[in-house]
């Protein structure tokens, strides 16, 4: 079993990043200019964000955060939108999911530019990734594609099983996989709650990927000796004895997953690291595409 080292790979990739900006700065030019909308105090979201700050900073690229309490209405958070889709100084932005109940998240998701939408949830960049069009990709499945590849794993021809088929993860994860690309050409099969036959399905995997946010839901009994396990899953499960009263879990059952895999994802450390890596190419090229624009 080999660990995929989520965390050296997106240092490695930031460090690509920030090589590029230097040159900019060097020449002259802007540095890619992130913002973040955090809503409310989530611990999770506050985390996820601050962490995409601070890699801002490792990348060299300018950063605003954004906070606003729980109670600011679905009109003003549109406002605040609006605004960042105005601003020219502002390359790229997001807004952390979840949001309030009383907040719809999809009117929120096509109310953002598609050209700033650096997440990849808009429909149009969504629509331009299943074209195989120049997009911004989901910055999870972009972060698992890179990890894959950086890491030489073979996809070609294999089957690789999705579990979970959101629009964030899962089911840009399938088309990916299976587009003409290196990662890619893998037979895939998408599965989910309904699917009635999954543990079988799961078996048959020579690379499974999981993202469903159900914490050890994996077990050995559901992996092919030597498959490649990629688990997306983080969920904050109560734990007396660590200090934060909580540690992080994956969808997958680590501890008696590892020894059958050829490769496994750990978590945190494996995919967490690098969505947020990916997240720094998107703001790269909307900082490329907003000079071209210019």
């Amino acid at each position: 079993m080999q660990l995929l080292d989520g965390k050296a790979t997106s240092e490695q990739l930031k460090q690509e990043i920030a090589d590029q900006v230097a040159a900019i700065k060097a020449a002259g030019g802007k540095a890619p200019h992130l913002a973040a909308v955090l809503v409310g105090s989530d611990g999770g979201s506050m985390t996820y964000v601050n962490n995409k700050v601070l890699a801002c900073k490792r990348c060299g690229f300018d950063s605003t955060l954004l906070t606003y309490p729980d109670t600011i209405t679905e009109a003003e958070l549109l406002a605040v939108v609006a605004k960042l889709n105005q601003d020219p100084a502002i390359d790229g932005f997001i807004v952390q999911v979840p949001l309030p109940k009383h907040i719809d998240e999809e009117k929120i998701t096509l109310a953002i530019d598609p050209r700033k939408d650096v997440d990849g949830f808009h429909p149009e960049n969504l629509g331009r990734m299943l074209l195989g069009l120049p997009t911004y990709i989901s910055a999870t499945p972009n972060g698992i594609m890179e990890l894959l590849k950086r890491n030489q794993i073979e996809t070609a021809g294999k089957h690789c099983v999705v579990v979970g088929r959101s629009h964030i993860v899962g089911s840009p994860m399938s088309v990916l996989m299976a587009r003409n690309t290196n990662p890619g050409n893998a037979t895939v099969t998408l599965v989910h709650s309904r699917t009635p036959n999954m543990q079988e399905i799961c078996q048959s995997a020579d690379i499974l990927i999981v993202a469903i946010g159900k914490p050890l839901f994996i077990t050995a009994d559901m992996v092919k000796n030597g498959a490649v396990v990629i688990d997306v899953g983080t969920t904050r499960v109560p734990d007396a004895s660590d200090p934060k009263g909580f540690k992080l879990r994956g969808d997958v059952d680590f501890d008696k997953v590892k020894d059958k895999c050829s490769f496994i994802t750990p978590v945190p450390g494996g995919v967490g690291p690098m969505t947020i890596a990916s997240l720094m190419q998107n703001t790269l090229l909307a900082r490329d595409f907003n000079q071209r624009k210019k």
